[in-house]
């Protein structure tokens, strides 16, 4: 479905009255194929044209413009990178069954199984399948996984189809603008990046950017395009030097420059907290050639040249990434002191880092489906395999937004076998993806033959031997210590069966307690009717039941009135509670129970979360709700027991502020204090603590303010936030749990 909602539903039949809508738009893209392909057969794209512009009659978008526009422009998308008839197919007809009456089974009769499977798999799922707009992003996604395992031209449409949103997206409201722009980051682009697919990464990354951060976006590129001159006339320069040096050796070439990209900029802004002109790595030169041999010795020329850079060498043609990008980088120091970084590669791998996947999906190579054994989608079947068990929408996401940033980190096996792991990665996501029962089993690791604690960060190039004895269980604590999904599954599965059968024992036993306290012997009561009393409670088996009580969801006397109702109820035989406190009001409430009254909750000091935020409800033994943030890294650590995930909401009535701790990175200079308590005293923020001192990591008259500030809710915090980045100097701004 096109982000762009159409306006309107009235639908046309098919008719071959000409001109149909966008028909000067449509001929451009035949005219456009028709250059790449003369021979190709066009009657069943112009057949997908007509079906579509049929059913988008009356239809307009947000613009103004006829729906059918939306469709055509994402098919030129493709056209460009010389996909395939059924992919053009599929997106001429990607909105059809989601924005009108047609269905996937009208799609099958007109255009066959192949088409009908591939637009399937790009529709959304209906908005009445699921409850919350959570649970149909994370359900709209996985179908999408799904599909894309049968076919990877469900995707390559999704992010034709979600460029075009982008590059339209200034006709939606402010808050749909960010929604699309962060979904975008977080899943769209890093997709594209696992497969190789460079030219789109960077246009989807630099719309959303536009979009989601448009004062840090204005901000660098003002100050990019004051500096473009300077930057061009020195990679001018400088490509002359090279191309004349490769010339001398013999070695074929061309030569390009490039400056780095706004968003590409602000990411290591914000990562190293640092202004643009510390940003070193600014200027680039690519290096294309026509042999891996002449790559390594055109490295030799740049390195003879120029002193390069001390761990900034990185050889992704020997290994290359998971995504088949294949490329020497190294940095070096310039003329003029100036440091800049060279990326060498050969015509066919500078075909795969701009197209990745999509490069194997030519016209001309007359592509059907996918090859089993494409390593490009590896990836995504294992990804799939391992996702598949998990039902949690946010659960879901959370481990698939971590799934899809690349891999950074290489190592090895005592054999030799490389290992990708994503950075930070411990020995245990090693061990895991050696084998489950050698992650199970871990007690602990060598690294180069040292041994290391199992928190150790692993590094490009280390050789791991894993340490493992029989019987071991994983730790809860390896939760906060591993990165990869496959890890994380495997060791709460563990955990949660170890936890569940506690849970079954401790229920079975206080069960029998209380059955034995009133003379009831369970053992006479028929195993029917133990099942029908498990399933009043949403038990399917006995067992649950007993995990249940185990978890302290019930209580064992209520369990025991059900089998035997001549059992006391439990305010008849307990004594008599002293006074309680007067019952709490509403508005004396910070968050509630949904469905539940005058239960205790407590928000967790670990992620403070602040009213308006997601958050989540997590039942402890003895301690009432806990509440998070559903941000909080520590609620995947806890949520391998899905039995004790609660439903929490804030208060509507509650009027109570919240401590916030904030780090605020920026220039050391006069007024800049003023100026940042000057926007909490606009918002009526009060400050409970403040602290600056020189940023020693950094220096270069840099500074870091630390101060807890008290604000309302989210919408507050965010404003303050969004209004402290816009003062000049600011680099950066971290919220601290």
């Amino acid at each position: 479905m096109s982000t762009n909602l159409a306006e309107g539903t009235a639908e046309s039949p098919a008719s071959a009255r000409l001109p149909l809508p966008g028909e000067e738009l449509y001929l451009a893209l035949e005219a456009k194929i028709r250059e790449l392909r003369p021979k190709e057969d066009l009657a069943p794209l112009r057949k997908a044209y007509e079906f579509a512009a049929a059913r988008h009659a009356n239809q307009a978008r947000r613009s103004g413009e006829p729906y059918i526009v939306h469709p055509l422009s994402v098919t030129h998308i493709l056209a460009d990178r010389q996909m395939d008839l059924v992919c053009l197919q599929t997106a001429m007809l990607h909105d059809v069954v989601e924005d009108t009456t047609t269905t996937i089974d009208d799609i099958r009769r007109e255009f066959g199984e192949e088409v009908a499977r591939c637009v399937d798999g790009v529709t959304k799922l209906g908005k009445l399948d699921l409850y919350s707009p959570e649970e149909r992003q994370a359900e709209s996604v996985r179908k999408m996984l799904l599909a894309m395992v049968s076919d990877i031209r469900v995707i390559l449409v999704k992010l034709a189809d979600r460029i075009h949103n982008l590059r339209t997206l200034s006709h939606l409201s402010r808050e749909r603008q960010e929604r699309i722009a962060h979904e975008t980051l977080e899943i769209y682009s890093p997709i594209a990046n696992r497969l190789g697919m460079g030219k789109i990464r960077v246009e989807l990354e630099e719309l959303a950017f536009r979009y989601l951060d448009p004062d840090s976006y204005a901000e660098i590129t003002q100050e990019m395009e004051l500096k473009r001159p300077v930057n061009e006339e020195y990679l001018n320069r400088v490509r002359s030097e090279v191309e004349e040096n490769l010339a001398r050796e013999g070695i074929p070439a061309r030569v390009e420059g490039r400056v780095k990209r706004p968003y590409s900029v602000h990411q290591k802004m914000r990562r190293q907290k640092i202004p643009l002109d510390q940003v070193y790595d600014l200027l680039a030169l690519r290096i294309v050639t026509d042999s891996v041999k002449n790559c390594y010795a055109a490295l030799g020329v740049i390195h003879t040249e120029w002193h390069p850079i001390p761990g900034r060498i990185k050889d992704f043609i020997a290994i290359p990434r998971p995504n088949l990008y294949q490329s020497l980088h190294t940095s070096v120091i310039g003329p003029e002191g100036h440091p800049f970084e060279v990326q060498i590669r050969t015509e066919e791998m500078h075909r795969i880092a701009e197209e990745g996947i999509a490069a194997h999906w030519k016209y001309k190579e007359g592509r059907k489906g996918y090859l089993p054994d494409e390593q490009q989608i590896a990836w995504l079947r294992q990804l799939v395999e391992w996702q598949r068990e998990m039902r949690d929408p946010g659960e879901f996401m959370s481990t698939l937004k971590v799934d899809l940033y690349s891999e950074e980190v290489y190592a090895f096996t005592p054999r030799g076998k490389v290992i990708a792991l994503p950075r930070g990665a411990s020995p245990i996501d090693f061990a895991y993806a050696i084998h489950s029962d050698v992650g199970n089993t871990c007690v602990g690791a060598k690294v180069n033959g040292r041994i290391v604690p199992l928190r150790y960060s692993l590094k490009n190039g280390d050789v791991v031997e894993i340490l493992t004895q029989a019987g071991h269980l994983p730790s809860k604590d390896w939760l906060g210590l591993v990165k990869t999904s496959r890890a994380r599954n495997k060791i709460k599965h563990v955990i949660k069966a170890v936890e569940r059968a506690k849970a079954i024992e401790i229920g079975e036993k206080s069960l029998e307690k209380e059955a034995r306290r009133f003379g009831v012997y369970l053992s006479r009561i028929h195993r029917n009717d133990l099942e029908q009393i498990a399933a009043e409670y949403g038990c399917s088996k006995m067992e649950d039941l007993y995990a249940a009580l185990g978890y302290g969801k019930y209580s064992a006397r209520q369990v025991l009135q059900k089998l035997a109702p001549e059992t006391p109820a439990p305010e008849e035989t307990e004594a008599p509670k002293p006074q309680q406190p007067p019952e709490r009001r509403e508005e004396d409430y910070v968050v509630t129970v949904k469905g539940v009254n005058d239960i205790m909750v407590v928000l967790s000091r670990c992620c403070n979360p602040i009213r308006g935020e997601p958050i989540v409800g997590y039942i402890t033994r003895g301690k009432g709700v806990a509440v998070h943030a559903a941000t909080c890294p520590n609620v995947q650590n806890l949520m391998y027991e899905v039995e004790r995930k609660i439903d929490v909401e804030w208060a509507r009535k509650f009027e109570e502020t919240f401590s916030v701790r904030l780090m605020v990175y920026a220039e050391d200079r006069p007024g800049m204090l003023n100026e940042l308590t000057s926007v909490l005293f606009k918002e009526n923020s009060n400050i409970r603590s403040l602290e600056a001192k020189p940023d020693g990591k950094r220096g270069g008259g840099s500074a870091v303010i630390e101060m807890t500030v008290e604000v309302r809710d989210q919408k507050q915090y965010q404003r303050v936030a969004s209004a402290m980045r816009r003062i000049s100097g600011v680099r950066d701004i971290e919220r601290i749990s």
